[in-house]
């Protein structure tokens, strides 16, 4: 018994021992947190004191995991913008520092998910993988960085690619009253993007659930989930995710672009996003301006869409497209908003209500849309065909006005407005149909070589898909250089206009 207490002594003093040294040698790591406290709640912003070293844009920690930017940064209090549900808070509760300001996590495990401006999962797929973060508030890119626009986004919308086109690179606003096919203009526009090595961003900005679903649902049914990060916020979120939710989609996308990636990206829409801001600086107390609006409002969007851009190719040639949407208010394209957001980009598509009702879809007003940019990177070959065409679309819309009054017409204005019926009803295009580069084409030309005007107006839709199958079959080489930068042939124009005469012709007998 001696010996087995020696031994248990002897093993206690050295576990002693060796406890004592490794007290002596360590350390306490020391790190100070500033804690405020809550003084008061609105419906998405919090009064904290207590934090005098906050900086503006920081982000903050509430108790429940829900986090909060400091927006107003005031000597006695901060207001805070909060990034979550609140319903949980009580003023009293604590606040804490966090010591960056608001990021959002990026990387190719992002692509196909639908994720919140935080970066958090709504699909139920579990979380997202991703090994960086980027601050949702970023620099534009220096004008010296930044390259000409030279390559054209095919939307595969026949009216959009002929007469209104967009570059990568570019801004070009989406604007009309509610209900006139906004969001369907822009998806149809992310679906042609399969197969161009083009990622897509979907930014939806306070929409109904409801509608978010089916533009999800569109998104997968047409295989363009497998290239499209989602951001969502819904009409009952905060109205602080709602505000940064464009910033986050930006993030996002921008990671791409400076990895050498043409990428677009469309917010949906961005009068959710002003009515957002309006709110939170009305309760914030920021003096309110025109419409109630603050007087920053142009600015918040200016260096938004100011990120997009084309790269040089030392910077690795990638490019940022941007689609914005706004919604206006009985066709008033000059209300504060919608002039803003006008002066901001690169060209506007309007969507008029009058078309819409007609069931000239997609309802873009030709006269009042324009693109700035698009024009210097679209394809030669619709350059070839689409300045006629444009003419003799105005032309018959100023003459299909008076023709309502029941004038007696010449027959040279009988044909201008007969040519204009089969341009207008080419035009017309249905959803989730786009129309390839050859297609295109070659409706484009067998329309200045009137080649339609024998086609009965109610057997244009036959004709033109015909035509599409048709040009479907040209040579592959014929192909290729109608999506070039090469100017249209007579050899290549007489082949197109050869086949539309030959696939054209059962429907003009059967006019006659």
């Amino acid at each position: 018994m001696n010996i087995v207490a020696k031994n248990l002594q002897s093993v206690f003093d050295h576990t002693f021992a060796g406890i004592s040294q490794t007290r002596e040698a360590y350390t306490p790591q020391l790190s100070p947190r500033e804690v405020g406290t809550v003084t008061s709640l609105s419906t998405g912003i919090a009064r904290v004191s207590g934090l005098p070293g906050v900086c503006f844009d920081e982000v903050v920690k509430f108790p429940g995991d829900l986090y909060g930017i400091a927006f107003n940064v005031d000597e006695d209090e901060i207001g805070v913008v909060l990034l979550g549900d609140y319903w949980q808070l009580h003023a009293g509760d604590e606040v804490e520092r966090r010591g960056h300001v608001m990021d959002v996590p990026v990387g190719d495990g992002l692509i196909g998910r639908i994720v919140n401006p935080l970066g958090r999962p709504l699909d139920g797929k579990g979380p997202v993988i991703s090994d960086k973060r980027l601050p949702i508030e970023r620099p534009a890119p220096h004008i010296m960085d930044r390259a000409p626009v030279t390559v054209p986004l095919q939307s595969g919308i026949k009216v959009i690619d002929a007469l209104v086109p967009i570059g990568r690179g570019q801004r070009e606003l989406i604007l009309g009253d509610r209900q006139t096919g906004k969001t369907a203009i822009a998806i149809d526009t992310i679906l042609n993007q399969r197969g161009q090595n083009v990622l897509c961003v979907y930014c939806a900005i306070g929409q109904r659930a409801s509608a978010v679903a089916k533009v999800v649902a569109d998104l997968r049914e047409n295989g363009a989930m497998e290239y499209t990060v989602v951001v969502v916020t819904e009409g009952n979120d905060p109205p602080g995710l709602s505000y940064i939710a464009p910033y986050s989609a930006t993030s996002i996308a921008e990671y791409f672009m400076e990895a050498g990636r043409d990428v677009l990206i469309v917010y949906d829409d961005l009068t959710h996003h002003a009515r957002a801001y309006r709110e939170l600086s009305l309760l914030l107390r920021r003096p309110p301006g025109r419409e109630a609006f603050p007087g920053d409002i142009f600015y918040i969007h200016s260096r938004l869409l100011e990120r997009a851009t084309h790269l040089r190719d030392e910077l690795g040639g990638g490019s940022l497209t941007a689609l914005p949407i706004i919604e206006t208010e009985a066709q008033n394209i000059a209300a504060y908003i919608p002039t803003n957001l006008i002066s901001i980009t690169d060209g506007q598509i309007y969507l008029a209500p009058k078309l819409f009702e007609l069931g000239i879809l997609p309802a873009v007003d030709v006269g009042k849309s324009v693109s700035r940019v698009g024009g210097k990177a679209q394809l030669a070959a619709y350059r070839a065909v689409a300045g006629d065409l444009k003419l003799a679309y105005a032309q018959f819309e100023e003459l299909e006005t008076f023709a309502r009054f029941g004038t007696r017409l010449d027959e040279n204005t009988r044909k201008i407005i007969e040519h204009g019926q089969r341009i207008r009803t080419c035009l017309k295009q249905p959803e989730f149909e786009p129309v390839t580069v050859p297609g295109q084409i070659a409706i484009l030309l067998a329309l200045t070589g009137k080649l339609f005007d024998s086609v009965p107006l109610e057997r244009m839709r036959d004709a033109e898909l015909a035509l599409r199958e048709a040009a479907a079959e040209l040579p592959l080489e014929v192909n290729q250089r109608f999506t070039s930068f090469d100017q249209l042939s007579n050899g290549d124009r007489e082949t197109i206009l050869q086949i539309a005469r030959e696939t054209l012709a059962p429907f003009q007998s059967a006019s006659s």
